[in-house]
């Protein structure tokens, strides 16, 4: 059998791979900057691929260092539980999580039985409340924000983007663009300004609705969309998930959304087991979900 690389330089690719800068694994391994950086250098020699591709600020897996990250990240959370049953009896782990209802109702219930199967020791606060994003640090640990960017202060990976619909209920006789103006436009809170990018993709700026208004969620969106109460602007990724609602996709034009579900904590937070453990299982999930 091949001989391994030092566990050291392992771990610190793990800690840059996770916090997606040299500074902050630095920091956290309390190790100086060229300290770290020859630890990485000498795997990247080991594996004879560059696993990095760096930037001014940051660092980004390569594709070569995101399939190694796939296969290790796992191995070495588990040799850190071995360890930690090893010398006594692992101590319940907890996560404060901010995320949109409506995410949570069909992206994260349905999968987190398995989670709990795999760590029974972490445990989940889920806040759906506003604000996420700038709560980070402040009552919660992590958050799922729905954003067209995120601060690069922040450690951040996107989850989802997909397109924008226009959906209504079914016996609504909406044909044309044209229709559209005499109809009330629902949108989100946290993305108002999706149905003015979806008109100005098709090229019809000056389509004006009889009126628009505001919902702080999703599922509420499609409730009173399938009442009729008007015309809701989303994205697809969510609202196809939802087979409870007798609501049909309006128009055929795909515009691509600029807004994007990420994930995001603070760097330092992804030290903690419960932050890295959750982060892990999330993205393996949404990459066996979309392959």
């Amino acid at each position: 059998m091949r001989r391994l690389p030092p566990l050291t330089a392992v771990e610190a690719f793990i800690h840059v791979a996770r916090l997606g800068s040299m500074k902050a694994a630095a920091e956290e391994l309390s190790l100086s900057a060229p300290a770290l950086s020859r630890r990485i250098q000498a795997l990247e020699r080991f594996v004879g691929q560059p696993l990095f591709v760096r930037g001014h600020q940051s660092v980004q897996l390569s594709a070569d260092g995101e399939r190694m990250y796939a296969e290790i990240g796992p191995a070495m959370e588990m040799l850190s539980l071995a360890m930690e049953r090893a010398t006594g009896t692992p101590q319940l782990q907890r996560l404060r999580l901010g995320v949109l209802p409506l995410y949570a109702h069909q992206r994260l219930m349905p999968r987190l039985p398995e989670l709990r199967a795999k760590h029974p020791d972490i445990h989940i606060d889920l806040d759906t409340a506003a604000h996420g994003l700038s709560r980070l640090g402040g009552g919660l640990d992590a958050a799922i924000v729905l954003a067209r960017d995120v601060p690069t202060a922040m450690y951040a990976r996107k989850l989802e983007q997909g397109n924008i619909v226009v959906i209504a209920a079914e016996d609504r006789a909406i044909v044309r663009h044209e229709d559209l103006r005499s109809e009330t436009i629902l949108v989100h809170r946290d993305m108002p300004d999706l149905f003015d990018y979806w008109r100005d993709a098709i090229g019809r700026p000056e389509l004006e609705p009889a009126a628009v208004d505001v919902f702080d969620s999703g599922q509420l969106m499609m409730d009173a969309a399938e009442r009729g109460l008007g015309v809701a602007v989303l994205l697809d990724s969510l609202s196809e998930a939802d087979r409870e609602h007798r609501l049909r996709t309006l128009f055929e034009t795909e515009v691509a959304s600029p807004y994007s579900y990420w994930w995001v904590c603070r760097r330092s937070m992804m030290g903690r087991r419960p932050v890295r453990v959750f982060h892990d299982w999330l993205f393996g999930e949404e990459g066996r979900r979309a392959a």
